[in-house]
């Protein structure tokens, strides 16, 4: 949630704002503003509520004098509606000279501001943001330095919180700080940036620093220096950025989410790449923190993720249980340390985040770990918070996913879950090399069959298109089509804002059938024919029960199956694959219904109401 940038440099201040901005649109918002710092006017501030381009017409009707030292945020509304009263920046001090932005909630923002209150000052917000404004203006009264109050302040903070803030008495520096909320420096030749993550800044340079818990960050134009909120230097460690800004653009595509659909062959060819070998043998060199031994004497697998990121939590229990012979749980990351899980040191934690900055599933991980569990990290984010606090991590290679409903960041998930259960079916010795060699063979030839599925989709955006009134759609789906049928609900809940519900087709006598009437459209995930243990034959079943009450159904088949087509009105064929592996398929459907039904309802597909790219507020 919110997007931030900072920049100090020899550059136009609102040019490199205003693009950093533009590329942070993904994470979701409802405000935006910018503040710079003119030599001669001083401290200047323009926001408005709605969309980045309400604040760059703000900026054509009263324009900004160029400048060289500036902050700017898109913001998500936590306390307080989406106004321009509510916009970041907000300004602090008698005089107005501070401005701060924040991405985060201050928790003990309440007790601050009855402080703030009784000494006089005066809040034009409702937001918990503009209580650390004022105090920091009033500390820097206080003290003359600006470094000190902004410290002194900061650990006075509660909560999830990224800040930055310039001062018009001390024009050559950006002063941030994070706990609990993601920050990166960008380093330049004579400039540097600040952005919440590297897209904000990535036209610019690749060379970044991801700034750690508590820590913070004095930034000038030749200069970069980072303290903990003790005081403390700290040295960190920098890295490169391995896409360019151009990665982050539409190329042409009509939205970014149709544009990420058809990446998808590119991600889960990029998350295999160096990993496996053409014999099949997996090679995880990245998770060296874990040991054979760690491996073997594991007795239970606990993964955590929300939303999208837990289907491809689900799918990889089946898979790891099938293949490497371990226990898994799959846990809602907000839900898991609230219940007193039991924890041993022969425990792992599979922590799933696109973004790797997921409040909820950060502090999941962190509880586990206080209490001994080893933590693997599935993370797409370069440098993210989850990534660094985790024994080992397995990258994917997605790429930047800019709309909201992620897409190819779920496929590279589900690519990685199945990485990550044939190693350890290695290590542990559970499957054969004959076996294991086989799966891995079959696993390279994913990315040519998932091509063939985007080759295919016509007649399902067809589908969209005509259903677009529907009211309801509901998804069945059995074993790993299950997951599948539960993401397929969720992107159409995203996207067209109507009642999609997934449900595995066994329940269905068990209660949800009494949602079937006449022209009710249920989209099914059939499984293969070809499975020596078939769950087939059941699901043809549950597509008569339905057709029976009047249901439309949607088929999402293999190649060759030619009885499903005998039951549906409509069947969209996917190649076939080991049925393990068939979620890579059929979900490429389901995010093109969803893509399509959205569109004609003249909705916006990238940026849905209400929603965020990354939740990094509990």
């Amino acid at each position: 949630m919110c997007g931030i940038v900072g920049y100090v440099g020899p550059k136009s201040t609102l040019d490199v704002l205003l693009g950093g901005l533009r590329r942070l649109e993904y994470r979701g918002y409802d405000s935006a503003g910018v503040s710079v710092i003119d030599p001669v006017e001083g401290l200047l501030t323009r926001k408005k509520a709605g969309k980045l381009d309400a604040l760059i017409s703000e900026v054509t009707e009263h324009p900004l004098p160029i400048s060289h030292i500036g902050i700017g945020h898109t913001r998500w509304a936590t306390h307080g509606a989406p106004t321009d009263g509510n916009a970041h920046p907000h300004l602090g001090g008698p005089h107005q000279k501070l401005a701060l932005i924040h991405n985060g909630i201050i928790e003990n923002f309440a007790e601050l501001k009855a402080e703030l209150t009784a000494a006089g000052t005066r809040f034009s917000s409702e937001t918990d943001t503009e209580v650390a404004a004022h105090l920091i203006a009033r500390e820097f009264e206080n003290t003359g330095d600006l470094p000190t109050a902004f410290a002194s302040v900061v650990n006075r903070l509660h909560g999830a919180f990224t800040i930055l803030v310039i001062h018009e008495d001390a024009p050559d520096v950006v002063l941030a700080a994070r706990r609990n909320a993601p920050l990166v420096v960008g380093l330049g030749d004579g400039e540097n940036f600040l952005g919440s993550d590297v897209a904000a800044f990535v036209e610019h340079t690749k060379r970044a620093i991801s700034v750690g818990q508590d820590q913070i960050v004095t930034l000038r134009r030749d200069s970069v220096e980072i303290h903990t909120f003790a005081g403390d230097k700290v040295t960190p460690e920098e890295f490169v950025v391995d896409w360019d800004a151009s990665a982050a653009s539409k190329g042409g595509w009509s939205s970014f989410m149709a544009k990420e659909i058809a990446d998808q062959p590119q991600a889960v060819a990029d998350t295999l790449m160096g990993r496996l070998s053409s014999s099949g043998t997996v090679t995880l060199t990245e998770i060296d923190g874990l040991s054979k031994a760690d491996i073997a004497s594991l007795d239970r697998i606990m993964i955590v993720a929300c939303g999208t990121a837990s289907y491809a939590g689900d799918i990889a229990k089946y898979a790891i249980e099938k293949w490497a012979r371990v226990p898994v749980q799959v846990e809602l990351s907000h839900e898991f340390r609230y219940r007193d899980p039991i924890i041993t040191p022969n425990t792992l934690v599979v922590a799933i985040s696109q973004s790797g900055e997921t409040m909820d599933t950060l502090m999941a991980t962190r509880y586990a770990a206080e209490r001994g569990a080893k933590v693997l990290a599935i993370c797409n984010t370069q440098g993210a918070t989850l990534a660094r606090e985790s024994d080992a991590v397995i990258y994917t290679h997605a790429g930047p996913e800019v709309a909201v409903a992620s897409t190819k960041a779920l496929v590279a998930q589900i690519t990685a879950g199945y990485l990550l259960a044939l190693f350890m079916a290695q290590q542990r010795d559970t499957l054969s090399s004959a076996a294991a060699g086989e799966l891995g063979r079959e696993l390279l030839t994913m990315p040519a069959k998932v091509s063939t599925v985007l080759e295919r989709l016509e007649a399902v955006a067809t589908l969209g298109r005509d259903m677009a009134d529907a009211k309801s759609v509901l998804f069945l789906g059995r074993n790993v089509g299950f997951p599948v049928a539960m993401e397929g609900a969720l992107k159409l809940k995203e996207l067209a804002y109507i009642h999609a519900e997934g449900f595995a087709a066994g329940e269905l006598k068990h209660g949800p059938i009494a949602l079937i009437e006449t022209g009710q459209p249920v989209i099914v995930i059939v499984p293969s024919p070809r499975d020596s243990e078939t769950l087939h034959p059941k699901v043809i079943s549950n597509i008569q029960e339905i057709r029976a009450r009047g249901a439309i159904v949607i088929a999402i088949a293999e190649d060759g199956d030619q009885l499903v087509g005998d039951f549906a009105e409509h069947v969209i064929f996917v190649p076939q694959a080991e049925p393990m592996f068939a979620p890579l398929l059929t979900v490429i459907p389901l995010q093109r219904f969803a893509l399509e039904l959205s569109t004609a309802k003249g909705l916006d597909v990238d940026q849905p109401r209400n929603l965020a790219k990354s939740v990094t507020v509990e």
